[in-house]
């Protein structure tokens, strides 16, 4: 009896263990911001610290996170290992750019997102730069015009990241072909329209 049991917690933590050894071995981890917060108590104020983590895996995948603890790693660890629970996996052209331009929202933060040609780098200001690092993202051109608060930039540019979608994605919701999606694209095009 005492065997069946211990074989059954086996296999839950083999289960458990099998979840969590999920590509994580690439990701990696940005620290966005520390903040030292304080709580009101009877005694007193109870210092503690807000860490904001931002991971990826720089293949089209990030995910951020917020932890609070009294030290400084403890928070680290908790926002990292919920930006690892709360990842997206975001649609790349070329794995290096966005497939369209973008606005993202999040309360008053507003973010544009646009799609850049190769070589012009990621021009993006500070919570934002560190998103596009973590997914891989090489070219990007994006403005805050909102919030400054980089909780907010962060949700706001992922708003607008989960708004992306590629030719097949919009193919297989229409139901058509990536080539009649691309040559529809081309047709009113600028260039085509001089033409």
């Amino acid at each position: 009896m005492a065997e069946e049991r211990g074989r059954g917690r086996g296999r839950k933590e083999d289960r458990r263990r099998g979840r969590d050894e999920e590509p994580q071995s690439e990701i990696v981890d940005k620290l966005v911001g520390i903040n030292r917060v304080a709580k009101t108590v009877k005694g007193g104020k109870n210092f503690g610290f807000a860490a904001l983590v931002v991971v990826g895996d720089q293949k089209g995948r990030a995910g951020f996170g917020k932890g609070k603890a009294r030290e400084v790693p403890e928070a680290i660890r908790k926002a990292t290992e919920e930006a690892k629970r709360n990842m997206v996996r975001v649609p790349l052209r070329d794995g290096r750019t966005l497939h369209h331009d973008n606005k993202g929202f999040y309360g008053a933060g507003k973010v544009l997102l646009r799609a850049a040609p190769a070589g012009t780098g990621i021009i993006a200001g500070g919570p934002m730069r560190a998103v596009f690092e973590m997914l891989g993202i090489q070219d990007v051109v994006a403005k805050s015009i909102g919030s400054q608060n980089p909780y907010n930039m962060i949700r706001a540019t992922l708003d607008g990241l989960k708004k992306e979608a590629s030719p097949r994605m919009v193919a297989q919701r229409r139901g058509k072909k990536v080539a009649d999606i691309l040559r529809r694209d081309e047709a009113s095009s600028p260039e085509a329209v001089e033409a």
